[in-house]
């Protein structure tokens, strides 16, 4: 909302004291509608191979939003979007067709082919037939970034109009370790693959390759990338995102760059090292690279679930809870449990959700403000759904209080602490801070920053366009077995059940955690309800510039 008022002022610096001063008595007992009954049926039903991995565009995403639709009637929530309970989320599908397309590499003129999901995995962002890249000069071009704030640009004097360039996954903090180089072993947005191919399509390049330098690098192993080639893949619409898109867009093994920089007469292990290096400098491999991509496009329409409880005062102002319903469907070509159920990714967070919105809308005094439940589609597809809803927001991004985001929440029973992706961004964290001290509770920082999940969920589109947004997850200081348990738990989903078959319910499930989490957002979102509560970014943070802009008092007209 902009500040066109002294009061207004005043409540917004008074958005960052701690939270307890504003809470109202010791009491941490629990909402009735936070119970382990409804979370458990949430989870199972929405889980349940009935629902077929919450697809879009099939059977099982119609049964998904029938669902929670259903529940939030159920609860006495009211429609999102002017009297619908949907925003239709317009998406192009692109589907390669010639699966057995190499990536043709001629390097001191001789031929090297890079097979496809085995050594390399390609597709088009431009939503074309047939794109075709023939004879294109590769260049090695670092990290791919061009960050002003650390002084640092890949692209500087090169021109990569028409090229092929290869970039490393992450960032050169992560590569160094270096703490004053970026955010030292903590992923930047410059680390991630939706900026690097950005960026090289702004820049012109005809083509970007990320090598997936390791399995710590990326955040994920190769199979997760060869899993994500198979079927459609989706975008929004040039209309709706009108930014540059690279014709083709890929990754590289490891073990493929090294092939290719050999071929090139080049030692790939001394130039990665030397790209994490301030004054690196763009190296052309001699080589070109030729590949020809056929697809057959389509135009699909998701939707958007959004849920409302109406401000009392306030409705204008919002605050938003947002838990992407979409997960990978099912592979009818795999024995066994076909299946991806998404149990926990992100069954845990619309089961939460659900739990929060049923607590809101049977408050003995409605909030202040408004509070918006989100659940968008296509977040496995990039983050689209997201990306569609702050291009048409349904509130204006500058009434817009805030974003708590939940995304595949461990289960793995009460911890000391909750866990803030990306721990360090905007005054949202001091607020859960005073929560959780009621609790007897801490945040911790997640384990891993290397791998940018900040950048990898649907509130960072919030963030992008200024609105502070947090992504809250349960914690690994378990009361049984401590932090080292935690971990091991934690592991042991990524390994092997994270985007696989095998992330199912479990009607064994400790749930007393997540309950005790969903209870700590729950009351973080009846602070920011109140009228006047308005957090802030820390300073320093990138996205602070924009929010700023968004809220400047409005100047008046001159006379």
């Amino acid at each position: 909302m902009r500040v066109r008022n002294f009061a207004l002022v005043v409540a917004l610096g008074l958005a960052a004291l701690p939270l307890q001063a504003a809470a109202t008595g010791p009491d941490t007992a629990r909402a009735p509608s936070i119970n382990a009954a409804d979370f458990a049926r949430f989870d199972k039903t929405l889980s349940s191979d009935a629902f077929g991995g919450r697809k879009p565009g099939t059977i099982g995403a119609q049964r998904t939003t029938d669902f929670l639709v259903a529940e939030f009637k159920r609860m006495g929530l009211q429609p999102g979007n002017h009297g619908s309970w949907f925003q239709t989320v317009p998406a192009d599908s692109t589907l390669l067709l010639n699966t057995d397309v190499s990536l043709d590499v001629t390097a001191r003129g001789k031929p090297l082919k890079l097979a496809y999901r085995t050594d390399m995995v390609a597709q088009t962002l431009q939503a074309k037939a047939e794109v075709a890249l023939k004879d294109s000069p590769v260049v090695f071009l670092g990290y791919g970034a061009d960050a002003p704030a650390w002084h640092w640009n890949d692209y500087r004097d090169v021109d990569v109009k028409g090229k092929t360039v290869i970039v490393l996954v992450n960032d050169p903090g992560f590569a160094s370790r270096d703490p004053k180089l970026f955010n030292g072993r903590a992923m930047t947005w410059y680390g991630r693959w939706p900026y690097k191919y950005a960026e090289a399509a702004l820049q012109g390049a005809a083509a970007c390759f990320i090598v997936h330098t390791s399995d710590a690098a990326a955040g994920y192993p190769w199979s997760v990338l060869q899993n994500g080639a198979v079927g459609p893949q989706l975008s929004l619409p040039a209309s709706v995102d009108p930014s540059p898109r690279l014709p083709v867009a890929g990754w590289l093994t490891r073990d493929a760059a090294v092939r290719l920089f050999a071929a090139a007469g080049l030692d790939f292990a001394e130039l990665e090292q030397a790209a994490a290096k301030p004054g690196f400098k763009p190296v052309p491999l001699g080589a070109t690279a030729s590949i020809t991509l056929r697809n057959k496009i389509g135009h699909i329409e998701s939707k958007n679930v959004v849920a409302l409880v109406k401000g009392s005062s306030r409705p204008d102002e919002v605050v938003v809870y947002t838990a992407h319903w979409d997960h990978l469907g099912t592979d009818p070509t795999r024995l066994g449990h076909q299946v991806y159920a998404g149990a926990i990714d992100n069954g845990t967070g619309l089961s939460m959700l659900l739990q929060i919105a049923n607590a809101f809308a049977h408050q003995a005094k409605p909030p202040e403000r408004s509070v918006l439940f989100f659940m968008p589609t296509l977040e496995e597809s990039g983050l689209l759904g997201s990306q569609y809803y702050v291009a048409k927001p349904l509130f204006p991004l500058d009434r817009t209080v805030a974003d708590i985001a939940v995304d595949a929440l461990p289960v793995i029973g009460p911890a000391r602490d909750m866990t803030v992706i990306g721990k360090g961004q905007s005054e949202l964290e001091d607020m859960l801070a005073g929560v959780l001290h009621r609790q007897g509770r801490v945040i911790s920082p997640e384990t891993t920053p290397e791998n940018g999940f900040y950048f990898r969920s649907d509130h960072f589109n919030f963030a992008r366009a200024g609105v502070p947004a947090m992504l809250a997850s349960s914690g690994l200081d378990l009361l049984d077995g401590g932090r080292a348990a935690g971990q091991k738990a934690a592991d042991d989903y990524t390994a092997h059940r994270y985007h696989t078959t095998n992330d199912v319910f479990d009607p064994h499930w400790n749930l007393q955690g997540i309950l005790e989490d969903t209870q700590a957002l729950y009351e973080l979102g009846q602070h920011l309800s109140r009228a006047g509560v308005w957090p802030q970014w820390y300073t320093g943070n990138p996205f602070k510039a924009v929010r700023d802009a968004a809220m400047k008092p409005v100047a008046p007209p001159s006379k």
